[in-house]
């Protein structure tokens, strides 16, 4: 791991990155920031809440240097199509997976919580706990969030709020997810 010497790190104070929004690119445009951190010689760790192993960026992530994606569930079921109980199964192994990425989350330049936003909003992960986390976190470390409908606690927190809207989307005409594109 690259560490940062204490100029480069007055220099490059982190920021929270907000991509949110019903548009497609949110995910996409935190990958690419990923991209062009490691590139610079950053250190990044990489964690999708709601999904599994299987998108297709992954398999690319997972071979650049100083990027770290964290393993998530093998299946994920939709929340639409989850009983009760496994909302509140999901809610606890959620919680509990950001309770161990904050434990090491502190040696990485850039943290990225791919559908956090949307978790939270669905009551599937903690805002209070992330919150705590953001206002805990080291000075110097960038943190990127996406998903939808953030709090106006999160808003108030973020250095960038990047709203994504969905003018027109294939979906809306029976289109499926698409691998490569959507997935």
């Amino acid at each position: 791991m690259v560490k940062r010497n204490q100029e480069e790190k007055k220099r490059d104070p982190g920021c929270l990155h907000l991509y949110y929004g019903d548009g497609k690119g949110k995910t996409t445009a935190a990958m690419g920031l990923a991209i062009r951190a490691a590139g610079a010689g950053k250190q990044v760790l990489i964690y999708q809440f709601l999904k599994d192993n299987s998108s297709s960026e992954r398999k690319v992530l997972d071979t650049i240097p100083g990027i770290t994606c964290i393993k998530g569930p093998d299946k994920v079921k939709f929340i639409r199509n989850m009983t009760q109980e496994e909302k509140e199964e999901n809610r606890r192994q959620n919680d509990q997976k950001l309770e161990d990425i904050i434990k090491i989350a502190g040696e990485y330049d850039v943290l990225i919580l791919d559908e956090a936003l949307y978790a939270i909003g669905r009551e599937q992960l903690s805002e209070e706990l992330l919150i705590r986390y953001l206002k805990e976190r080291p000075w110097w470390q960038e943190v990127i969030l996406t998903g939808r409908d953030p709090s106006r606690e999160m808003r108030a927190l973020a250095d960038y709020c990047t709203h994504i809207q969905k003018e027109k989307h294939p979906f809306d005409q029976g289109l499926c997810s698409r691998k490569g594109i959507e997935y």
